[in-house]
């Protein structure tokens, strides 16, 4: 039995030390006779057994930014206006069209989408942007000091017709609003005229270029439907429409004249052959930048390298199917090629061909420098091979010690016994042309 009293030591653990060392010591009678050594700790940090601590990741960048234009001064009458207030003139359309565009952007920066400002105000996305843009243009005007009478011609509906003119210069801007205020243009005539003006130095070598005025819209403008007028056919009513046309919107005397030589049926493109003989009836056009993406119609066709047998095996016929209008070929072709819908090539059917020349020497007529450094696309219609016409111009293979494919005369077809050839030829076009004249220097950006 055992005693419950203090001094009771059987089968019982002594927990008092008899030295301060052996405090983790612990003694009972089956272990008395035997002693541990205490080992002291030790703790040594060792840096390779802990995982490198990897820094946060970077949160995760926005991929769509909406659009925030640049900060513009508010009118002062509207600068101390509550967000409550802004919205209000805005649906309102209280004061005039340039004073409350710039609320548009401060609603942008305060977070307003606008989709949310369209649905809040009842001014679309559209006109949104219109109004940003047109009331910047406005400031650029009052900039350079317009006068005062022509900013006040647009106080009423003018938004559309400056922001047609954004791309312009600031001179330039300058005078274009004179040019439309004075002629009481609409937004299409305005949108023509931003794109005469910003087209005219891109085709320096043009035929009559240099006769007409670069500084002045109303040229600028008579020179892009004097082109047009001359890409049509001679005699037909688009091209005495597009020359009239020029002759009402030309603004200097030299222009003028021009205008009127070609009107008259005098100003036919006279490149002079080396046998001195008349004048082609073929036009010589060069292809614009974006022309194609701006036209209404265009046409697609094969091309050829200078060499009889492609000309002769190139698809004969290609045609458009379908709701989505899809290119279908008789058979495979390497090379096409898209125009517009210039008026030769709008009739062309069957037999339509486009021959890459690397130069323009192919050509029967006199040589200049151009010829040498630009390659051109002949256009030719193989349906169409007879030689007759002796103003006419062919295509055919290259005859005594020439080789290759080259243009002829029909005159001089005849003379050497020709009766067909490889088509008639429709058009030549020269390729775009970038010019620095047409780049903004950096003071004319606003």
């Amino acid at each position: 039995m055992l005693s419950l009293s203090p001094s009771v030591t059987a089968n019982t653990l002594s927990l008092k030390p008899n030295n301060p060392n052996d405090l983790f010591l612990i003694t009972s009678p089956s272990f008395t006779n035997r002693r541990h050594s205490v080992k002291p700790i030790s703790a040594i940090i060792n840096p390779y057994s802990f995982k490198r601590q990897q820094p946060p990741p970077p949160p995760q960048q926005q991929v769509y930014q909406p659009f925030r234009p640049p900060p513009e001064p508010l009118p002062s009458e509207y600068g101390n206006l509550d967000l409550a207030a802004q919205i209000e003139i805005l649906s309102n359309r209280l004061g005039a069209w340039y004073q409350y565009a710039p609320l548009i952007s401060s609603l942008i920066r305060q977070g307003f989408s606008p989709p949310t400002i369209e649905e809040t105000t009842g001014i679309s996305g559209v006109e949104q942007n219109r109004l940003i843009v047109a009331a910047q243009v406005r400031d650029s005007l009052v900039q350079s000091n317009a006068d005062p009478d022509i900013l006040a011609a647009f106080e009423t509906g003018g938004a559309e017709l400056l922001y047609e003119i954004r791309l312009l210069s600031a001179s330039q801007r300058v005078a274009a609003a004179h040019f439309l205020v004075e002629n009481r243009c609409d937004g299409k005539a305005a949108q023509e005229l931003a794109r005469a003006m910003k087209d005219f130095p891109s085709r320096r070598g043009d035929k009559g270029w240099e006769r007409f005025d670069y500084t002045l819209p109303g040229d600028c403008l008579s020179f892009m439907y004097y082109r047009q007028g001359r890409e049509h056919r001679n005699p037909s009513e688009q091209r005495s429409l597009a020359l009239e046309q020029a002759l009402r919107v030309a603004e200097t005397e030299r222009a003028k004249n021009v205008v009127l030589e070609e009107l008259q049926g005098s100003g036919e493109e006279k490149d002079e052959a080396e046998d001195g003989e008349g004048a082609t009836r073929v036009p010589v056009v060069r292809l614009r930048i974006g022309e194609v993406a701006e036209a209404s119609s265009v046409i697609v066709l094969p091309v050829c390298a200078e060499d009889e047998r492609e000309v002769l095996e190139a698809p004969f016929e290609c045609r458009s199917k379908g709701e989505f209008g899809v290119v279908v070929a008789e058979k495979g072709w390497r090379r096409w090629v898209v125009l517009p819908g210039w008026e030769p090539l709008v009739g062309l059917g069957k037999g339509g061909v486009v021959v890459s020349f690397a130069d323009a020497r192919a050509l029967p007529w006199k040589a200049n420098r151009w010829y040498k450094e630009e390659a051109i696309l002949v256009v030719a219609d193989r349906s169409n091979r007879e030689v007759g016409s002796d103003g006419g111009f062919y295509l055919v293979n290259g005859y005594g010690d020439a080789k290759g494919l080259k243009v002829e005369r029909g005159s001089t077809l005849k003379e050497k016994g020709f009766t067909q050839s490889l088509g008639t030829v429709l058009l030549v076009v020269r390729p775009p042309k970038e010019e620095d004249d047409d780049q903004l220097s950096d003071e004319d950006w606003e």
